[in-house]
């Protein structure tokens, strides 16, 4: 028998990895996860945009970044695939790309059950065919005939799909329903079914209703600061239908793009003259959480901003 792997305690390294994004501040690379919320909260929809961009390299919702763009397997268990195709479709018009340009590979098949060992194998066999960077698959509820609040049978499904991530180094994205009525509830409680489902991501994805329009996306990743919650909204340009951020802002012509970052949130207090909320400021500077804070801090240390409850606005307006 073979032991276990064993290194001494001062051998262990001082510093973590450095963290590598597949779409930038929502899904680590490589990364297992759950796309939650109630019904009707544009889970597929926000899906879908995930897949999008990562198979084009164009922002996730306008906004977030991909560095590495590769193809994607998509399983949707639960729409029709005419209603998929023009999901997509709508998402590729917003995000200025083509269908056909896009590496998405649809799984057809009509039905795919996690819980039996030949659709497992048969899943098994079409990743290591295809090499996916992404594996999404819309709904958990429509891949299995047990019971999701039992964790012994919710959790052999989850290792099988950590195993996938693990042997053929693919993001796993779950779509996965929220409770009814769990709007007060913490985004990882709130999911249906056993705890499992919440212990197991890497990096989650939750939506939950502001009223009949809005949409709040909150992220979550296991191995990053956590980001401020985010308001989307599902919106029609001609006869295109995507999520977007309500507070993103227009990319600024080249020539007057501010030289540093410094200048980026200068520029964007300065832009309303009131109090910022750290959320709103962000999506105008599109600069990650963790760096704007940092900048931030610099700044008022430095005596240019000033905090307030209300948020961050420039010493002098």
């Amino acid at each position: 028998m073979t032991p276990l792997p064993v290194q001494p305690a001062y051998h262990l390294t001082d510093r973590p990895e450095q963290h590598r994004w597949l779409v930038e501040g929502l899904w680590a690379e490589e990364a297992v996860g759950i796309i939650g919320g109630e019904p009707k909260c544009c889970k597929s929809f926000l899906a879908l945009d995930l897949a999008v961009a990562v198979a084009a390299g164009v922002p996730c919702l306008r906004r977030f970044a991909v560095t590495r763009p590769g193809r994607v397997l998509l399983y949707p268990a639960e729409d029709a695939l005419h209603i998929v195709r023009r999901r997509l479709e709508s998402i590729c018009a917003a995000a200025g790309t083509k269908l056909a340009a896009l590496d998405v590979q649809v799984i057809t098949a009509p039905s795919l059950r996690l819980d039996l060992e030949d659709d497992r194998a048969r899943l098994a066999d079409t990743i290591a065919r295809l090499k996916p960077r992404l594996l999404v698959l819309d709904p958990f509820v429509r891949l299995h005939r047990i019971d999701e609040n039992v964790s012994g049978e919710v959790a052999p499904l989850l290792a099988f799909l950590r195993d996938m991530q693990r042997h053929h180094a693919v993001a796993v994205a779950v779509v996965h329903h929220a409770k009814k009525g769990a709007g007060t509830l913490r985004a990882g409680q709130a999911l249906r079914g056993s705890s499992e489902f919440h212990a197991w991501g890497d990096s989650n994805l939750y939506l939950r209703r502001d009223g009949d329009d809005r949409i709040i996306l909150t992220p979550e990743n296991r191995a990053a600061p956590a980001m401020p919650s985010i308001t989307l909204e599902l919106n029609q340009h001609d006869n295109a239908l995507a999520l977007e951020s309500s507070h993103a802002s227009a990319p600024s012509p080249d020539n007057a793009t501010p030289k540093s970052l410094d200048d980026r949130i200068t520029a964007a207090l300065a832009e309303t003259g009131q109090p910022q909320p750290f959320a709103d400021l962000r999506a105008r500077c599109r600069i990650r959480a963790a760096t704007l804070y940092q900048r931030l801090t610099a700044m008022i240390d430095n005596g240019c901003v000033i905090k307030s409850p209300d948020g961050y606005r420039l010493t002098k307006n």
